[in-house]
């Protein structure tokens, strides 16, 4: 018979609640749930308005959380006395955070003995902010990754438990990098709760050297300069897909654009060349090519359907300009 850790079984398990609110924090919650922790109740953000009908409905975490049983609290903030007493009446020894939404004030903060641990995709102190795997794809980094830290007042600067590194690949888009993050920060979040229940894990101060900040990517940070390289704008508009969206203009009106191909041909900057399976356009270096577009008011759909279309000339039609309107969509 083989040795036994009889301190194992005085352990007891951490109970925890969890903080998080869109679907990039569900395989977290998954992995909690699944674990040897005590999940004791949720904290997502209040119902909002979804749909073409525009009816309020349940956050995806509220969702799940009711899937599983668990009780959630939709505080509108979490200053509200109501929401930390109902946080107190649940006794959480730690609170995993994954995109919650909200910040959080210190007398929340200080409920859980081992505070709040959340769960940032990036290789603190890169990136810290709201928008981290954004950035690292549109700065052209090669390696990005996942922190857990234990939060502080300061954004994103508390001392860290653990890290995990990600590849970015060369055709990554922001959803398809943060997928893998929500993926595999999922256990990296666990493995922090483990290593905090049994006490092997402590938390050290984040390096001074590196700091970058994330901030959230604007509708016009997400407008495509046709006069930038094509590299930058290949990076820009994985970086914006799928949200916010990136765009640029035909004939007055918004088209958003997913992500490009490079080649090697030359094009003026925003001029267009229309084959019978492509659509090229000019960069300030070489033209690239467009893949799936989005008119106002249409279906998203190949650029080449796109302009056969609205039957496009083959040649000397352009993208964008500073001076057109544009309809929002």
């Amino acid at each position: 018979m083989g040795w036994v850790d009889e301190r194992a079984d005085e352990r007891a398990a951490l109970r925890v609640v969890f903080a998080g609110t869109p679907e990039v924090a569900l395989p977290s919650l998954r992995a909690i749930a699944d674990s040897g922790h005590d999940l004791v109740g949720v904290v997502t953000r209040p119902d909002a308005p979804a749909g073409r009908g525009r009816r309020l409905t349940p956050s995806p975490v509220a969702q799940l959380a009711a899937e599983l049983g668990v009780p959630v609290l939709t505080p509108e903030h979490p200053r509200e006395p109501e929401f930390q007493a109902a946080l107190r009446e649940l006794a959480p020894d730690c609170c995993p955070v994954v995109a919650y939404g909200a910040l959080l004030p210190q007398s929340a903060l200080d409920i859980p003995v081992h505070g709040w641990v959340n769960l940032h995709f990036s290789c603190l102190p890169a990136w810290r902010g709201a928008a981290p795997v954004q950035h690292a794809i549109w700065a052209g980094d090669e390696v990005t990754g996942a922190t857990t830290f234990r939060i502080v007042r300061e954004l994103d600067a508390g001392p860290a438990y653990g890290v995990m590194t990600e590849r970015v690949r060369a055709t990554d888009t922001a959803g398809d990098l943060l997928g893998r993050l929500a993926e595999g920060g999922a256990g990296l979040l666990v493995a922090t709760l483990d290593g905090i229940e049994d006490g092997s894990l402590e938390a050290r101060p984040q390096q001074a050297e590196g700091t970058s900040y994330a901030p959230k990517l604007s509708v016009e940070d997400a407008h495509v300069d046709w006069t930038e390289p094509a590299q930058a704008l290949d990076r820009q508009i994985r970086a914006c897909t799928p949200a916010p969206g990136a765009w640029t203009t035909y004939a007055g009106t918004r088209l958003k654009v997913g992500p490009v191909q490079l080649t090697a041909e030359r094009l003026e900057p925003g001029e267009l060349r229309v084959g019978k399976a492509e659509v090229l356009v000019g960069t300030a270096t070489t033209a690239v090519r467009l893949g799936e577009v989005k008119a106002f008011g249409a279906r998203q759909m190949p650029a080449a359907d796109w302009a056969r279309g609205l039957r496009l000339p083959s040649e000397g039609d352009r993208l964008g300009s500073a001076h057109e309107p544009t309809e929002v969509e």
